[in-house]
């Protein structure tokens, strides 16, 4: 079995990765982390859970260490572009700790806050750079960030890009980079127009696959317990009463739904907080820390807003909904079971959510065990009793969203919302350009109606390649993303 100091990373990464008790690595950093090292192009298969933030994060690290220079004003020498605001911050923060030792400047752009830190932090330059599409273009457009002297280009999640909508996006950034550079391409699955984009950005790169598609984790016990969409939430409750549901994420379609559930639990008796693109960038990080920190037992989460939590420890997933794409269910229930943990997968299936389900077994080649809790008195007896306990008791209102200085428009982002989707409509509400209103059970990422307002990017259902979960390492805690 190799060590990280059998791939040729150098003394300070290898000390940092001591500091953080990483000692063996996983098999997609075994394969990928030479190649990157070498400067060579790469084409990353590889499912949420592996480890691939480190697979390319430790390689770039000792390649800009090994060429030291000052980064010019407003441009970044390593760029990477993410889906989502916590997938973003959770890789800058990667960045971080593994260059800890190397004296890197490392920043992270996203919608949804201020463009004066942002501004600041790229003035001077940064050695590297996390970004979401969107509010990328937005400086870009603004000339506060200048990406034509970057080195390495990263596309992280590429499958959820095309998922969001963001592959114009994309092409706009990249058509603005250096020719000659390194590119690194990262998917869980390839779909058709996946393939073609990589086509388009890779030059003779080398194939790094770890797990055959659409596969799930191999240590996650997965679950279906058919019942009413009525008494979904008694059974939610239900399951919560097994004190073995200590840390345990709950998935949503819509982020109106997610406020209810958390409310529900809440009124239950189980600590919980809703995150999802309606909330605040401080309002999403004041809930993925108190999950972090077990204040709450169950983070209910809608899947865009999902795909950055990166929190040790989750025993469940809960699929208080099931989604339309069978790849998403993948990356759901990936949460769990990391790292070469195990973890449990429930799955609240309806009757009109039946045909999902086979989509879902159909795609990861499986049949799912399942239990039938339909006309269930006890749940109908529970759900009466919450709701006896907690009269009136209605979803929680979010928070007021800090607003710009003079309570005015913000300058920019005027076309793309805080994660990269183009957008028109200022939300006073949400404090953003195009973000959503609750949209009373519309999911999150689909498109909106045609009557005026903010373009939302319709959710593709995409071939049968899979992602999600999956094991690394073995024995010792290894370097998962």
């Amino acid at each position: 079995m190799k060590t990280f100091q059998d791939l040729g990373l150098s003394k300070p990464i290898l000390q940092a990765l001591a500091q953080e008790g990483y000692e063996t690595p996983t098999p997609i950093q075994t394969q990928a982390i030479p190649l990157v090292a070498s400067g060579r192009d790469l084409l990353g298969i590889a499912q949420t859970g592996t480890g691939k933030t480190a697979a390319f994060a430790l390689p770039m690290l000792h390649r800009l260490a090994a060429d030291r220079k000052a980064p010019l004003p407003r441009t970044c020498r390593a760029l990477i572009l993410s889906p989502t605001r916590e997938l973003a911050s959770q890789i800058a923060e990667s960045f971080k700790s593994y260059g800890r030792n190397l004296g890197m400047s490392v920043a992270v752009v996203f919608g949804g806050v201020k463009y004066g830190p942002q501004e600041r932090a790229m003035s001077r330059g940064v050695d590297v750079l996390v970004a979401t599409p969107g509010r990328l273009l937005d400086h870009m457009s603004q000339k506060t960030i200048d990406v034509s002297a970057t080195e390495i280009f990263v596309l992280d999640e590429a499958d959820q890009m095309l998922d969001l909508g963001f592959v114009k996006p994309i092409r706009q950034v990249v058509s603005k980079l250096s020719k000659n550079r390194q590119n690194l391409f990262f998917s869980a699955t390839m779909p058709g127009e996946i393939g073609k984009l990589a086509a388009e950005l890779l030059k003779d790169p080398a194939k790094v696959e770890v797990k055959p598609a659409a596969t799930t984790a191999e240590k996650v016990e997965q679950q279906v317990l058919f019942v009413e969409q009525v008494r979904k939430r008694a059974l939610l409750s239900e399951l919560f009463s097994d004190p073995k549901f200590t840390r345990t994420l709950v998935f949503t379609k819509t982020k109106h739904g997610a406020d209810k559930v958390a409310a529900y639990l809440e009124a239950g008796g189980v600590e919980a907080a809703a995150i999802h693109g309606n909330k605040s960038q401080s309002q999403r990080e004041r809930a993925l820390q108190a999950f972090k920190d077990g204040r709450v037992r169950a983070l209910v989460a809608t899947d865009i807003a999902a795909r950055g939590i990166d929190v040790d420890g989750v025993t469940h997933v809960v699929n208080f909904e099931l989604p339309y794409v069978p790849e998403a269910y993948v990356h759901r229930i990936g949460r769990t079971a990391r790292a070469g943990a195990s973890g449990v997968a429930v799955s609240l299936v309806a009757d009109d959510e039946r045909k999902l389900l086979k989509d879902i077994q159909r795609v990861t080649r499986q049949t799912i065990p399942s239990w039938d809790r339909r006309n269930d008195r006890a749940l109908g007896a529970l759900d009466a009793a919450i709701l006896a306990a907690n009269p009136g008791r209605k979803a929680k209102t979010p928070e007021p969203v800090e607003q710009p200085r003079g309570h005015g428009r913000p300058k920019r982002d005027r076309t793309h919302h805080a994660e990269g989707a183009p957008r028109a409509k200022y939300d006073p509400m949400a404090g953003e350009f195009g973000a959503a209103k609750p949209e009373g059970g519309r999911p999150e990422g689909q498109r909106a109606p045609k009557r005026g307002g903010s373009y939302r990017p319709k959710r593709r259902r995409f071939g049968q390649g899979g992602g999600g979960g999956g094991g690394g390492g073995q024995g010792r805690r290894t370097a998962a993303d």
